[in-house]
């Protein structure tokens, strides 16, 4: 199998040292690394397969320097908005995971159990897009549900942990909680999210737009029927909670016909990357701790709605860093790479 040279702009970040950890555990085909982050990272390291390696300064032409063919883009929006064209124009292919991208026509957004053909249209502009981390351990929900079923409205709440704002919100989150047990609580100020999140929640995740739903919602919307190639409505709510790592999300799903949830179970059961984990009566369901540094996305408490035998209630819960960011996007490259070998 060939090898291939990888970059990873954002390196020093928590996506970016999670994309590291995957690569190694799928023995994913490197031949060389190169992490990449702005200048003052630079000098720093970062460990990969059992060897150090120094962080370099994102430039336009690093990547044609460095020989990159495939280019992980996590450092937020502004820097794949200027970095990731550079990459792609040096024969790199672009996998970005912030949102910068995501609604381009020309750009692909891809959840590899859910549409994984999309990624043929790649060559349009050498780029790939990784979709909000809620939307991707949604949509690996909603897909085999709708294509057995067909959906016809969702409406999901999610309660999405602090690590989705980055290590400065599960910084700010253990900071707030060590105040709290020194009495010292009403000292302390918040930088990263808009209120205190310590043994608090917040619904309110990214900026609001005029129509009083936020971005983070808005993501979730417009992300869901272009991953699926569908056309349902969707309404969103997102809710930042006090969990250092996994979102859950609860999401009630209407459909064309009546569907019971026993059916709902088999389809479920079956579906790539996800887990039914649906036993109440033994106490077992989806939560954040049974989810972290896992790659599935885990689903269960799955119901029928008790006046609308159209309607399904569940529960999903992922590790928002791994199934929402680094796993999905080493996933994409990889299905990228079986196509160019077939």
């Amino acid at each position: 199998m060939k090898k291939y040279v990888v970059g990873v702009v954002g390196a020093s970040g928590a996506v970016g040292e999670e994309i590291f950890r995957v690569l190694e555990e799928r023995k994913f085909p490197v031949s060389k690394i190169v992490p990449l982050a702005s200048e003052r990272s630079v000098g720093k390291e970062v460990e990969f397969m059992s060897q150090s390696h120094k962080i370099l300064q994102t430039t336009h032409d690093v990547f044609a320097k460095e020989g990159v063919e495939i280019a992980f883009f996590s450092a937020g929006g502004s820097v794949s908005a200027e970095y990731a064209p550079s990459a792609a124009k040096a024969g790199a292919v672009v996998i970005d995971n912030t949102s910068h991208f995501r609604m381009d026509r020309d750009i692909p957004l891809v959840v590899p159990e859910v549409n994984p053909q999309d990624i043929a249209q790649w060559k349009q502009k050498g780029i790939i897009a990784n979709p909000n981390c809620s939307t991707i351990q949604m949509v690996q929900v909603l897909s085999p549900l709708h294509k057995a079923f067909t959906i016809k409205r969702v409406d999901v709440s999610t309660y999405q942990a602090a690590s989705g704002a980055g290590k400065r919100g599960m910084e700010e989150l253990v900071m707030q909680m060590q105040a709290f047990f020194a009495f010292k609580l009403d000292e302390v100020e918040s930088a990263v999210f808009p209120h205190r999140l310590a043994l608090n929640v917040i619904p309110h995740i990214d900026n609001f737009m005029p129509n009083d739903y936020t971005k983070e919602e808005m993501k979730m919307i417009n992300e869901t029927n272009k991953i699926m190639h569908s056309n349902f409505a969707i309404s969103a709510t997102c809710v930042r909670v006090p969990v250092l790592r996994s979102h859950s999300e609860s999401i009630s799903i209407h459909f064309e016909n009546p569907v019971s949830a026993k059916e709902a179970k088999e389809i479920l059961s079956r579906a790539s990357g996800v887990v039914l984990c649906d036993e109440p009566k033994e106490k077992l369901y989806p939560m954040p701790i049974l989810a972290t540094e896992t790659d599935e996305t885990y689903v269960g408490r799955v119901r029928e709605d008790n006046f609308d035998k159209h309607i399904l209630h569940l529960w999903c819960v992922a590790d928002q860093i791994r199934v929402g960011a680094a796993t999905n996007a080493v996933r994409i490259a990889q299905k990228w790479i079986e196509m160019q070998e077939a």
